[in-house]
C-alpha cells in the first residue's frame, strides 16, 4: 500500500474529464488506469468516481478523499522541502560531546560563536572525560584528544596539540631545574590519573629520541585543571597539553622544563558518525572548528 502514490494518482484523475485523458497524462493505458482505480476503491471500500464512457464525476467520498488528500500531499511536499533545506542550511539541534577541560576552555567559546553565526542552530554541549558512544548516546559529534582505538567514526584533525613539561618559577627557585629526562625521578611530579595509559609513566620525545620516565610526587589527581592549579601553586612539575597551559606559559606563571623535550603529541580531532557527514549543521560546525583552529595547526606558538 502506497498511500501518497494513491493520493497523487487520484488527484490526477480528478483533474481530467475522462480516464483516457488521465491515462495519457500518466503515461499508461486507460485499462491500466481503470484497474488501479478499481483496486483503490476496493481497498477503501467506497466508490470514489462515477464514470461512464463519456464523463466522470466525483462521489461525496471521492470529494473528501481528494480534498483531504491534497492537504496531505501539500504537507508531505512541505516536509520534504524542509528536510532538503536542513541538508543545505545549518539548522536544528546540534549535540556535541567533549572533554571537560578542553570543552570549558576552547569548545564552549567556539559553540557560542558558531550559534551566533548560524542562529537557526541550537546546541547542547555535553562535557565528560569519559568517552561516549555517539550512536548510543545520540550525539552528532565529539572532540577527542588523540584518536585512540578505531571506533568506526569519521575523524578530522582540528588542531595540533603538543604536551609540555612545566613548573612554577617558585618551584624552580627551590629545586634546580632538571637537565635530563631522568632527572625528573628526583623531582616532585604532579601526575594525572587519566583513563588511558600508566598515569605515572611519562613518554617523552626529542627529535628521534624517545624515553619513558617513571615519575612520582606527593600529589595526583584525575582532573587536569586541579593538577595545573597545583603546579601554579609551586607543588611540582607537570606534563600537560599545550591548549591547557598556554596562557600560563605566556604570562610567566609557568615555565617550560626541559624545553627540548615534549610529551608524545596527542592532536585534537573532531569525530562524527559516517551517516551524519551530509548534515548541514554537522558539516558547518566541522568547517567552523577547522577554520577556528587553523592557526594552531600551522603555528608552533602557544595557543
Amino acid at each position: 500500500m502506497d498511500v501518497p502514490s494513491d493520493l497523487a494518482f487520484f488527484a490526477t484523475l480528478a483533474r481530467h474529464g475522462t480516464l483516457a485523458a488521465a491515462a495519457q497524462d500518466l503515461g499508461i493505458t486507460a485499462p491500466a488506469v481503470s484497474r488501479r482505480l478499481s483496486a483503490l476503491e476496493s481497498r477503501l471500500g467506497v466508490r470514489l468516481l462515477n464514470r461512464t464512457t463519456r464523463r466522470q464525476s466525483l462521489t461525496a467520498e471521492g470529494e473528501r478523499y481528494l480534498n483531504e488528500g491534497r492537504r496531505i500531499l501539500a504537507d508531505l511536499e512541505a516536509l520534504e522541502r524542509s528536510l532538503t533545506a536542513a541538508r543545505d542550511t545549518p539548522r536544528g539541534l546540534l549535540r556535541i560531546n567533549t572533554g571537560i577541560g578542553f570543552g570549558r576552555r576552547h569548545l564552549g567559546p567556539a559553540v557560542s560563536d558558531f550559534t551566533r553565526r548560524y542562529p537557526e542552530v541550537e546546541a547542547i554541549l555535553h562535557l565528560s572525560d569519559r568517552p561516549m558512544d555517539l550512536a548510543a548516546e545520540g550525539f552528532d559529534l565529539c572532540t577527542r584528544i588523540g584518536l585512540g582505538s578505531d571506533t568506526g567514526l569519521i575523524s578530522r584533525k582540528i588542531a595540533t596539540n603538543h604536551r609540555f613539561l612545566a613548573a612554577a618559577p617558585d618551584y624552580l627557585a627551590r629545586h634546580p631545574a632538571p637537565q635530563t629526562p631522568h632527572d625528573l625521578q628526583h623531582h616532585q611530579c604532579i601526575v594525572i590519573r587519566e583513563y588511558f595509559g600508566a598515569y605515572n609513566s611519562w613518554p617523552l620525545v626529542c627529535g628521534d629520541r624517545r624515553v619513558t620516565v617513571k615519575v612520582s610526587g606527593a600529589l595526583a589527581s584525575n582532573h587536569g585543571e586541579v593538577a595545573v592549579d597545583w603546579a601554579l601553586a609551586g607543588h611540582g612539575i607537570i606534563l600537560r597539553s599545550q591548549w591547557d597551559i598556554a596562557r600560563d606559559l605566556r604570562a610567566g606563571r609557568l615555565v617550560r622544563v626541559l624545553p627540548d623535550w615534549c610529551g608524545v603529541d596527542t592532536d585534537i580531532y573532531a569525530q562524527t558518525l559516517p551517516r551524519l557527514q551530509t548534515s548541514a549543521k554537522v558539516t558547518a560546525f566541522l568547517d567552523f572548528l577547522t577554520d577556528r583552529f587553523a592557526d594552531h595547526r600551522r603555528s608552533e606558538e602557544y595557543w
